[in-house]
């Protein structure tokens, strides 16, 4: 009864999108802070080619959009939403429940989360994925015991690191770089510690208790605008922030990246994998909204193209790191195809 509601619900849906779309003639885009960018290059272009309005495109964070991008088909809700990490399988399932059964999944590109400070910062930074996590962990080994983290300066973590306050600027729990910065670098700094190393502690372990960011002070949450927290860093030398890597790509003016385990976050390092806190990038579509919101199809052509894409296209100018050429293909193909994406694991 339940499958045969939802089918009637998109179905009912689909019907009122061709009724109320024409009232819309913007398309609309949320979504991932770090995507943000990108699709606004795409905007930008397509609006210049065709004549026709420019997108609007809402920075909302990955979660955020998937919560407004899933509520449902027609005009109130967005065509597309960007996101720094896969769909959940909650999401997958929310939209479902509210009609929003055809969607296509796109890999664009690649990105490294990226640890940034002051150009004004001397000290030459490099840190491992262990010392990551034991600045920023809620908790901690503390002689032999599992604890609240004590930790206030770099200098306490190892003496190699300047005797300096820990401030880290990061993102909140609805954004995608803190889902991919919690499992590409804490958990990662989490199995390194001997405690957990020769613990016997398995994943699940790690996951339950290396997930939760410190909230005393060292870690700020800075939202999902992350011009802020670049903002800050260049008010504050000692402070680091994370952000994806167009942002550090975009302002290297001023900030300079920190290494991780002596890997420079740079399209090479990415691409290759040496670079260890890096992930791919996602925009969901809309398939039932093709067709009906005026310029989509060209919109996704427009972003599927190889001037956009391919090495040396214009959102790698941007920072993004490109696909390999079969890969890239591979999703040129089904997005322009409108292939429905399968339900995650």
């Amino acid at each position: 009864m339940k499958t045969q509601s939802i089918l009637l619900a998109a179905v009912a849906a689909v019907a009122a999108t061709a009724a109320m779309a024409q009232t819309r003639s913007e398309i609309r885009i949320v979504g991932s802070s770090t995507v943000f960018p990108y699709t606004q290059a795409v905007s930008e272009q397509f609006a210049n080619l065709t004549g026709m309005s420019s997108p609007i495109v809402e920075s909302t964070g990955t979660g955020g959009g998937m919560q407004i991008f899933c509520g449902g088909i027609g005009e109130a809700f967005p065509d597309i939403t960007g996101a720094s990490r896969a769909m959940k399988a909650s999401e997958f399932e929310l939209c479902a429940e509210n009609g929003v059964t055809d969607i296509t999944e796109a890999n664009i590109g690649s990105d490294g989360l990226s640890i940034a400070i002051s150009n004004a910062n001397d000290f030459a930074w490099d840190l491992t994925r262990a010392e990551i996590y034991l600045a920023l962990a809620a908790e901690v080994p503390v002689d032999g015991e599992w604890g609240p983290n004590p930790y206030t300066m770099w200098s306490q973590i190892d003496a190699r690191l300047p005797e300096v306050e820990i401030i880290v600027l990061g993102p909140p729990p609805t954004s995608g770089t803190r889902d991919a910065f919690v499992e590409l670098a804490m958990w990662a700094g989490c199995e390194e510690l001997d405690y957990v190393a020769n613990g016997g502690f398995d994943g699940d372990w790690v996951e339950e208790n290396c997930s939760r960011m410190r909230t005393d002070g060292p870690f700020i949450e800075a939202g999902e605008n992350d011009n802020l927290i670049v903002q800050r860093l260049n008010s504050d030398t000692n402070a680091l922030g994370i952000f994806g890597y167009s942002f550090l790509y975009e302002n290297l003016d001023t900030l300079k990246p920190v290494l991780v385990e002596g890997a420079e976050p740079n399209p090479d390092t990415i691409a290759s994998g040496e670079y260890p806190i890096s992930r791919p990038l996602f925009i969901y579509i809309k398939n039932a909204h093709r067709g009906v919101i005026p310029g989509l199809n060209e919109f996704i052509e427009e972003y599927m193209s190889e001037d956009a894409m391919a090495p040396g296209g214009y959102l790698t100018e941007r920072g993004m790191v490109a696909l390999s050429d079969a890969a890239r293909a591979e999703v040129q193909d089904n997005v322009l195809s409108g292939k429905t994406m399968m339900a995650p694991e």
